[in-house]
């Protein structure tokens, strides 16, 4: 396994149960933040453009298709939060609250919670384990 592949492994683990496990404690006032950044654009482009910069950051660090399911985990990673930047940064206000509405993020907080927290099981577990190259 490559040295870039568990170090982003072991680094995206951590922060996605971090995440995670904040969420499990301020659900009230994540929905609330989510809500509103949602409904400003400057806040909205602005963490756009964060997730932008980290998302072209682990694609061109690590855009791995093959060597096992981490390696592919962690470019899929990548580009998820390419992708999310590249939305972020285009979406009008009107888009990002129909998106939001859409996925229904308060009723189902908790599935959105443990999505990440999955991911960061995973990914700190076998970034931790994994034999170096």
């Amino acid at each position: 396994m490559s040295e870039r592949t568990i170090f982003l492994s072991r680094l995206i683990g951590l922060y996605a149960l971090i995440v995670s496990i904040s969420m499990l404690f301020h659900r009230a006032a994540i929905i609330e933040t989510a809500s509103e950044l949602a409904k400003a654009p400057p806040l909205l482009f602005i963490g756009g453009l964060f997730a932008l910069l980290a998302g072209i950051a682990m694609v061109l660090l690590h855009n791995s298709w093959s060597g096992g399911l981490l390696p592919v985990v962690v470019t899929l990673v990548g580009w998820g939060v390419l992708i999310r930047g590249i939305v972020m940064v285009f979406i009008s206000p009107e888009g990002a609250s129909t998106v939001f509405e859409a996925l229904h993020f308060g009723s189902l907080y908790y599935l959105y919670a443990a999505i990440p927290f999955v991911l960061g099981v995973y990914l700190t577990f076998a970034g931790f384990t994994a034999d170096r190259a």
